[in-house]
């Protein structure tokens, strides 16, 4: 049996050997070096299950990976800090190789400056944990780390031995890209700006009820449990989980009817329950309960162990919290919605109009796909919320294209609700330019109600 030594110095027995080698690395210092050697040998396991559970532990984001560099154990960060980066992706966003300081990759950066002035001047706008993009100046290099700045220089140009020496003492990395100074900073600015769009997508693990939280049953006990359970939560539906804290099942009021308090809970469970992950979005944990026509999900790891759950009422907070919330990064999405304008609204007989600007035509200068997609969804949206109050999740959408619609041009679109219920509803939607049909589409969707 392998133990694993926490803080606390206690040991404890973990599961599979996966979830060993995970806990293993987690415990690890911020910045220890990783090697699947060492890992096979430490633990005696294979190179192989060491290999994947180093891939694994990288994808979940307390583990970087650099070219020329090795492995390092960085500190995961949390989503309101996601839009800063660590200096080791840095490295893999500029292609760069590292020449000193490596002990430093997992710190994260605050910002960049461009070294595009004289030194006095430079310094001025250096702080700790900044990033200088410089070239090949020996002196700025030295005043950066002395700062507490690391150094990015660019156009493949490399530093003295004194300065290398100098950013590992100060644990503080030194960077060469065969880039020049603008492309380097395009590039770490897009890596940044793709973070903050991240940042506002909500998902599964941002919502959810914890485990130490959350209301379950374990297999050997009996109905009795249930009515306790639903007394003091007031709820009615609960997962049922084994000795190994995987989900093997989820009990509802119905299932309980007719059985007597001391039958065994496993005798009335629906096995095989829907579960979701935590890196699910909350529109598609949303789909999932208005499809299935429940109220509650048990939130699960890769190995179906119980970590929590999120209700409908948890989603319907989340999805109307973000459409109050400002953008901080613009999607595709965000470009279209922005060029709408009403022109008339009348209960079930909206008319909008959309200006089609250059970013949303493809390389033949007509509206993209995506862009169509987004219009017709927008309008969609639009007439079934007047209509109806309340939030809702795409569910299918049938599209025709009948003419191309043209760059630098204003289109109408027509949204009419064909149907109607307390669950669904059926848009059609036609877009005009210049008084012609250009595009027509059929959209249905599932309402999401309290």
């Amino acid at each position: 049996m392998l133990y694993i030594r926490t803080k606390s110095l206690e040991r404890i027995p973990l599961g599979t050997k996966h979830e060993q080698i995970l806990e293993y690395i987690n415990n690890l210092e911020v910045g220890h070096r990783i090697s699947v050697r060492q890992i096979s040998k430490d633990l005696l396991v294979s190179e192989g299950t060491a290999y994947r559970a180093i891939k694994d532990a990288e994808i979940k984001g307390f583990v970087s990976t650099i070219e020329r560099v090795g492995t390092i154990r960085i500190e995961k960060k949390k989503k309101e800090n996601i839009e800063k980066l660590t200096f080791a992706e840095i490295v893999n966003i500029v292609e760069g190789q590292v020449l000193g300081g490596r002990d430093g990759l997992y710190k994260t950066l605050n910002k960049f400056i461009i070294g595009a002035m004289e030194l006095d001047a430079m310094m001025r706008y250096i702080s700790p944990d900044n990033l200088l993009i410089v070239g090949n100046r020996i002196e700025a290099h030295e005043l950066a780390l002395g700062t507490g700045a690391a150094v990015l220089i660019t156009g493949g140009f490399g530093t003295e031995e004194h300065i290398i020496k100098l950013a590992d003492e100060l644990k503080l990395p030194v960077i060469s890209s065969s880039y020049d100074t603008f492309t380097v900073a395009t590039l770490i600015n897009r890596a940044i700006y793709d973070q903050l769009i991240k940042k506002e997508i909500l998902l599964v693990e941002d919502i959810l009820t914890p485990l130490d939280q959350t209301a379950f049953l374990n297999t050997g006990t009996t109905v009795d449990s249930w009515y306790e359970l639903n007394e003091k939560s007031k709820h009615g539906r609960f997962p049922v989980i084994d000795t190994n804290n995987k989900v093997i099942g989820i009990v509802t009021t119905k299932d309980i009817i007719g059985y007597d308090r001391s039958t065994a809970i496993e005798k009335t469970m629906s096995k095989n329950p829907i579960t979701v992950g935590k890196k699910v979005t909350v529109a598609a944990a949303a789909r999932m309960l208005v499809w299935e026509g429940i109220d509650l999900l048990p939130v699960v790891d890769d190995s179906n162990r119980l970590e929590g759950i999120v209700s409908r009422q948890d989603v319907l907070k989340a999805l109307q919290m973000v459409q109050r919330q400002p953008h901080v990064g613009d999607t595709i999405d965000d470009l279209v919605t922005s060029q709408f304008t009403e022109v008339s609204v009348t209960k079930g007989e909206e008319v909008y109009k959309c200006f089609v600007t250059p970013q949303m035509t493809n390389y033949i200068g007509t509206a993209s796909y995506g862009v169509f997609t987004t219009i017709v969804t927008e309008a969609a949206n639009k007439v079934l919320r007047n209509y109806k109050k309340g939030d809702l999740v795409v569910e299918n959408i049938t599209l025709y294209f009948i003419k191309p619609i043209q760059i630098d041009n204003h289109v109408e679109i027509k949204p009419r609700i064909l149907e109607v219920g307390r669950k669904f509803g059926k848009v059609d939607v036609e877009i005009f330019q210049d008084n012609f049909v250009v595009g027509k589409a059929l959209v249905t969707v599932q309402l999401l109600n309290r």
